[in-house]
């Protein structure tokens, strides 16, 4: 039911009333929303041990995710968060391992169908946290590092430089590596935690829980946003189909006005109702220029950032027309040649033309406003979401 407003909006072409009917719901509402974080990271880096230290557990106890030395996972395990409503913890096989290596990690475990990230890791920032924070990023999701057995790094300061021991300089020694990695991947306010799975009381710990806490009305919109696009694809398709079915009666009313005998009536014809529909699909779909600056101002962003992500036909209508004037006007060159010689043939290749240029080029023409409408609701949605975190 919460989602009836937003799609009667796309399907209306109303992306703007589709962007609001999002923005009015209350935090509160997101409650009853399922989060699913995924819990990766390289192999024995202690991603299972975190999760059972999340969820009050420990190795060998009913329900606890199962740690060892060896990485033998091949699917990911959902675990539920006892604490937090709605919250999934999935234990995810290491990357970089023989089974799951880097550069077919992020494909084949699917990592898009994942709300939100914990990436942990048991050293320095290495180039496969980076290579997992850019395809977060590129996905438009969010994610916190945690860089895990802080005792095993304590302990080993400890016994190796025992007269200048300090704890808390070591442990932001340690935060500060984890943040000028992420800082280097262009993460902003990077969310960075030290911690000890056999200490959940330790280090930064009840600090990680505390933010996930906090943040999870947010985490739960901000994954609401983002599944919002795979809701309104279904209805710009169904759009699309509808207008689809029409495109034959367009080019066959072109077809016998091209069959006229008038020198220029074909490109003319053609020209003017090319246009004329051009500007009724932007007009449909909600993209066309008024539509596309009340969205921007809808979500406070410069109307540039919803444009430059079109692509139909050149992006603008004008250069659209070109490509049809390019096209048509040297078939009808042809045509009304013919026309001087054979009257009859003059007249069935000049229908022919016009139905077929007709035709394909307001499919194509269809089709790359219907991507486009997508593409900006996706845009839409992710300025939407990043105004609201």
């Amino acid at each position: 039911m919460a989602l009836d407003g937003f799609k009667d909006a796309v399907y209306h072409g109303s992306l703007t009333e589709a962007i609001s009917n999002v923005q009015q719901r209350t935090l509160e509402s997101f409650n009853s929303h399922t989060l699913n974080i995924a819990v990766t990271g390289e192999s024995g880096s202690g991603k299972s041990s975190l999760i059972n230290a999340m969820r009050g557990l420990h190795a060998g106890d009913e329900g606890a995710a199962e740690t060892g030395m060896l990485d033998t996972m091949g699917e990911p395990m959902a675990y539920p968060d006892p604490v937090l409503p709605g919250v999934n913890l999935w234990d995810l096989p290491g990357v970089g391992t023989s089974y799951f290596p880097l550069d077919s990690y992020c494909e084949r475990l699917n990592l898009s169908r994942y709300d939100f990230f914990i990436i942990v890791g048991a050293q320095r920032f290495r180039s496969d946290h980076a290579r997992l924070v850019r395809e977060i990023q590129r996905m438009g999701k969010r994610f916190y590092f945690v860089r895990s057995k802080a005792d095993m790094d304590l302990d080993a300061s400890r016994r190796q430089r025992p007269s200048s021991y300090n704890e808390e300089g070591i442990l932001q020694q340690i935060r500060e590596d984890c943040r000028r990695g992420l800082a280097a991947e262009g993460v902003g306010h990077p969310q960075a935690f030290v911690v000890s799975s056999w200490e959940p009381n330790h280090y930064d710990f009840p600090l990680l829980r505390r933010t996930l806490q906090t943040e999870l009305q947010r985490l739960k919109r901000h994954a609401f946003l983002l599944s919002l696009p795979a809701v309104a694809s279904p209805i710009v398709n169904q759009k699309k189909a509808a207008l689809k079915r029409e495109i034959w009666k367009i080019a066959l009313f072109l077809c016998l006005l091209a069959a006229v005998p008038v020198p220029g009536l074909a490109f003319l014809g053609t020209f003017v109702v090319f246009r004329k529909h051009l500007f009724r699909y932007y007009i449909i779909f909600g993209v066309d220029d008024r539509s596309l600056s009340a969205l921007a101002r809808q979500i406070g962003k410069p109307v540039l950032e919803l444009t430059t992500v079109m692509t139909s036909l050149g992006i603008t209508p004008m250069m659209a027309l070109k490509l049809l004037s390019d096209s048509v006007g040297a078939a009808v060159m042809v045509v009304e040649y013919l026309w001087e010689r054979h009257p009859v043939s003059g007249a069935m290749v000049s229908g022919g033309v016009a139905l077929v240029t007709t035709f394909l080029m307001l499919q194509k023409c269809l089709a790359s406003v219907a991507d486009d409408t997508r593409r900006v609701l996706c845009k839409a949605l992710e300025a939407e979401g990043g105004n609201a975190i």
